[in-house]
């Protein structure tokens, strides 16, 4: 249904090439970065203060540094970490006065003693997972639900990264699902207004994607070798 790009719009390898050149250096910093972590040199924290410093070096070297972007890339930041660091401090009091009730060992006890059994017990936490990121956003599922569901994981003998790789996937999953997916918003918010293209209709619109996200889901759970082969191979 997608016709081909005419011959006359069609650019050459050549072309190709030079326009591949912009991501050859951005490409190098990620490997540099990642690969200081997997390596052991740096802990997360210390390869993201690598990644900025090259990120300098490589808009320096571009000639397109000033003072006035680094300003602006700086107050965005402080701006993203400030709105995030809020939501973990509401949510740490939340966990912390909840833990305080007892309301955790009551959770644990009763899902512990529901009677379905580890895999039971595992699909329920997905449903409750899938269920909150349709209205919360993934920082206040992280510190609401982590803290309570990975000490019952480790009871149940599963493995904590292939369920934090489950808790991922299900947070890529809430970012599609209506009413609060933050990327319907923004579909919405870049191409509604200029194409005429309703929310209703972006959300109709997600379903496919969602679908095969949560077929993804599934062969996650029901092969965790999928997850947990490369980290077993890189830390055996």
């Amino acid at each position: 249904m997608g016709p081909a790009v005419p011959v006359e719009e069609r650019i050459s390898f050549v072309e190709k090439v030079k326009f591949a050149r912009g991501i050859i250096v951005p490409m190098i910093l990620v490997v540099i970065v990642l690969g200081i972590m997997f390596a052991g040199i740096a802990s997360p924290t210390e390869a993201a203060g690598v990644g900025a410093f090259g990120s300098i070096v490589i808009v320096t070297l571009q000639r397109k540094f000033s003072w006035a972007k680094l300003y602006q890339a700086c107050e965005n930041t402080l701006k993203a970490t400030s709105m995030v660091l809020w939501t973990i401090f509401g949510a740490n009091l939340f966990v912390a006065l909840y833990v305080a009730a007892g309301g955790a060992t009551f959770v644990e006890d009763s899902l512990l003693s529901s009677g379905l059994g580890s895999w039971g017990v595992l699909l329920f936490m997905q449903v409750i997972l899938l269920f909150l990121g349709c209205f919360l956003d993934w920082v206040g599922i992280l510190m609401l639900c982590v803290p309570i569901f990975v000490p019952i994981i480790k009871k149940l003998g599963f493995d904590p990264i292939w369920f934090g790789v489950l808790y991922s996937v299900n947070m890529q999953i809430s970012f599609l699902s209506p009413p609060f997916g933050y990327a319907l918003f923004y579909l919405a918010g870049a191409v509604g207004p200029r194409l005429g293209i309703t929310t209703r209709e972006i959300w109709w619109s997600a379903i496919p994607f969602i679908a095969l996200q949560f077929v993804g889901l599934v062969l996650c759970i029901i092969f965790p070798q999928i997850i947990l082969w490369v980290p077993h191979m890189l830390y055996k």
